[in-house]
C-alpha cells in the first residue's frame, strides 16, 4: 500500500470539500506523476515549483496593467490616498512574508504539510481563500524565530 499517494488522495479530498481547487489541483497533478513512475520530475519540481508558481501568480497580479485595465494615473494616485498608502505598506509586509516563508519552507518542509492542513481547513471551515501557505508559513517563521 502507498501511503503516500494515500495521503495526496486525501489532500485532493479536503481540496474537494473545501472548494479549493489549486489544492485539489496540485495533488491530483502530484498523484498522478507519483502512480505513473514519472519520479524524476520530483527533483525538478522541488527545485523549481515555487518560482514558476510565483511567476504565474505575478502573471495573473500584473495582467491588469498589461492589457490596460489599469492605467498608470490609477498606480500614481495609489501615493495620494492614506487607504492606498496603507495598501502598499501591507504589500510590502506581505512580500516581506512570503520571502521569510519560502525561506522557511525549503529549508524545514516538516512544517509544509501542517500549513496546507491548515490552509485547507481555513477555506473549509471559516471560509477563507486558498492563498494562505506561504504567507502563513512567513507569520511562523516570524513566530519560531526562524528565516
Amino acid at each position: 500500500m502507498d501511503v503516500i499517494a494515500l495521503v495526496l488522495l486525501g489532500l485532493a479530498a479536503l481540496g474537494i470539500i473545501s472548494s479549493n481547487a489549486p489544492v485539489a489541483i496540485a495533488m491530483i497533478v502530484l498523484l498522478l506523476v507519483r502512480v505513473t513512475g514519472l519520479h524524476q520530475a520530483f527533483p525538478w519540481l522541488e527545485r523549481h515549483g515555487l518560482n514558476i508558481g510565483i511567476i504565474i501568480l505575478t502573471i495573473g497580479v500584473m495582467a491588469p496593467l498589461a492589457s490596460g485595465k489599469m492605467s498608470l494615473a490609477t498606480i500614481g494616485e495609489s501615493f495620494l490616498n492614506w487607504k492606498s498608502l496603507l495598501a502598499i505598506a501591507v504589500g510590502m509586509l506581505v512580500a516581506y512574508l512570503g520571502g521569510r516563508g519560502a525561506s522557511l519552507m525549503g529549508s524545514n518542509p516538516t512544517v509544509v504539510a501542517g500549513l496546507l492542513v491548515g490552509t485547507v481547513l481555513g477555506v473549509a471551515l471559516l471560509r477563507g481563500v486558498p492563498v494562505g501557505p506561504l504567507i502563513a508559513a512567513g507569520l511562523l517563521s516570524l513566530l519560531i524565530g526562524k528565516s
